[in-house]
């Protein structure tokens, strides 16, 4: 090989690298708790279906929900915890859920119910389904989404995501990049946003 074709092949590499290396510290900075660049606030709360914590604090996040509007982006992430046995199908059931358009609607389905689904150590599965029927879902697509590895592995990418930006239980919240820290109840929520749109 010539020292010119060497020296290309080395530029290529070094090159390569460097994109590489730019990806993945954008994706560690901005995919686990993205900050917002338009002025507004960005909420993200990762959860746990089964989480008894995370069923608790989920009205206070549909009333902030409400009373900011767009002022506020929420975005909710799974962190299905592994000793919750039905933990991550429901994570998956409610991105299935997503695909028809019925995300919200699930998740409001899953805390609503989950003192008679949830704790169960056998699967879960028809009672999912069958929240499914009461949102006038498509079956079938919805049970063959629930067997679809993408989905699952969205779940499993986001609970890595979480345990990358220091998520040890749930809920977990961060506003505009910055974990809170406290109990994530109403108050402390909103005091927390207040603040970050008063800057």
């Amino acid at each position: 090989m010539s020292k010119n074709a060497r020296l290309s092949l080395i530029i290529v590499a070094v090159v390569a690298v460097v994109i590489a290396g730019f990806i993945f510290f954008s994706r560690n900075n901005t995919t686990a708790a993205p900050q917002s660049a338009d002025g507004k606030v960005t909420v993200v709360e990762y959860l746990d279906l089964e989480c008894p914590s995370c069923r608790a604090a989920h009205p206070g996040v549909q009333k902030l929900k409400s009373e900011y509007g767009e002022r506020v982006t929420f975005d909710v992430r799974h962190f299905p915890i592994p000793s919750h046995r039905n933990a991550e199908l429901a994570a998956v059931a409610v991105e299935a859920a997503g695909a028809q358009g019925k995300r919200d609607e699930m998740f409001t389905l899953m805390f609503d119910a989950q003192q008679e689904w949830g704790g169960q150590q056998t699967s879960q599965r028809a009672v999912f389904v069958e929240f499914a029927q009461q949102l006038g879902l498509d079956l079938a697509a919805f049970e063959k989404a629930l067997g679809d590895p993408a989905l699952r592995e969205r779940v499993l990418a986001q609970r890595a995501e979480g345990s990358k930006a220091g998520v040890q239980g749930t809920p977990t919240f961060f506003i505009n990049g910055t974990k809170l820290s406290g109990a994530p109840s109403y108050d402390n929520l909103k005091t927390a946003i207040d603040r970050e749109l008063s800057r």
